[in-house]
C-alpha cells in the first residue's frame, strides 16, 4: 500500500512539474517566432561610441564588436539557492531565454528540498512579471506578481543584459552617467518601469560587480527593498565571448549582506532560431 501510495504522489507530481515546464516552452516559442527574422547587422566600433569609455572597454574585452545585433539569448546554469540565510541551500540546474525587442525573461528551476522536487518558474514579459515555485508540482512555496515584482524583474532583466549579453548594452533604452574611470551609473527603462544601478568594472575592463537599490526580496508574501548585488568572480570564454563564469546574487540587509543564489553558466546561445 505505501508503494502504491509513493508511485501515484511521484507520478502526480511528475505530471504537473511538465506542466511548468510545457508553459516555459510555449512563452519560449512566443518569443523566438517573435524574434525571427528580426535585425543581424554586427555590431561595429560606431555602435560604442556613445557609451562611457569603461563600458565601451568591458565591451571589447568580452569581444562585443564585430558580433552580430543580440535579438535573444539562451542560457544554461547550475548552481544552489537558498530562500534565507539561515534556511539550508538547494542544488539548482536552471534555464533561461531572454528576448530583447520586447523586454521578456523565461527562467525555469529544477531542484530539490529535503529530497522533494521542486520546479520554479520566473516570467517577465509586457513589463510584467510573475514568480511561482512548486513542491512536487503541486504546492505553491511561491506565488508572486505586483508592482514590486515587475520592477525587482526589471532590475533583473537588465542584469542579465550586462552580465550575459553584454552586446544589448547599446540599446537606447539605457541612460549612462560616468562617476569615475571605473564606475558608471545606468538607467535602464522598459515602459513605465525605471530602474538603476551602480556598476563596477577594474582596469582589464571586466565587469566585476552591479549593485542596484530597486530590487526587492521576497519574505514570505512582503517585499523589503534593499541593495541587490551580484559580484563576479571569474570569467571565462563561452561561444566566442568573454562572460561571467560565476556569480552570486547578494542581499543586502541591515544586519549584513547575504548570499541567497550562486550561478555557474554552463553555456550561452545568442540568437537562437
Amino acid at each position: 500500500m505505501i508503494i502504491a501510495i509513493v508511485f501515484v504522489i511521484g507520478t502526480v507530481a511528475i505530471y504537473f512539474s511538465q506542466t511548468m515546464k510545457k508553459q516555459f516552452n510555449q512563452e519560449v516559442r512566443i518569443g523566438l517566432d517573435r524574434t525571427a527574422g528580426n535585425e543581424t547587422d554586427l555590431i561595429t566600433e560606431k555602435d560604442l561610441q556613445h557609451l562611457p569609455e569603461i563600458v565601451q572597454k568591458y565591451l571589447r574585452y568580452a569581444g562585443v564588436p564585430g558580433m552580430q545585433k543580440v535579438r535573444n539569448v539562451h542560457i544554461f546554469l547550475e548552481g544552489r539557492m537558498r530562500g534565507g540565510p539561515d534556511e539550508d541551500w538547494m542544488k539548482i540546474h536552471a534555464e533561461q531565454y531572454s528576448f530583447f525587442d520586447d523586454p521578456t525573461r523565461v527562467f525555469y528551476i529544477k531542484a530539490k528540498k529535503a529530497g522533494l522536487p521542486v520546479r520554479g518558474i520566473h516570467l517577465y514579459k509586457n513589463e510584467k512579471a510573475i514568480m511561482v515555485v512548486k513542491l512536487l508540482g503541486l504546492f505553491k512555496v511561491v506565488d508572486a506578481s505586483g508592482p514590486v515584482m515587475d520592477q525587482s524583474e526589471t532590475v533583473t532583466m537588465f542584469n542579465d543584459m550586462c552580465m550575459m549579453a553584454p552586446g544589448t548594452l547599446i540599446d537606447t533604452r539605457i541612460q549612462w552617467e560616468e562617476i569615475d574611470s571605473l564606475n558608471v551609473k545606468a538607467v535602464y527603462t522598459n515602459g513605465d518601469h525605471s530602474i538603476s544601478a551602480k556598476i563596477t568594472f577594474n582596469e582589464e575592463g571586466q565587469l566585476v560587480d552591479f549593485i542596484s537599490d530597486d530590487r526587492s526580496e521576497l519574505r514570505g508574501k512582503d517585499f523589503v527593498q534593499l541593495p541587490w548585488s551580484t559580484p563576479v568572480e571569474d570569467y571565462a570564454e563561452i561561444n566566442g565571448l568573454m562572460l561571467p563564469k560565476h556569480a552570486d546574487a547578494v542581499y543586502h540587509r541591515k544586519e549584513g549582506p547575504y548570499s541567497y543564489a550562486e550561478f555557474t553558466v554552463q553555456d550561452v546561445l545568442f540568437n537562437v532560431e
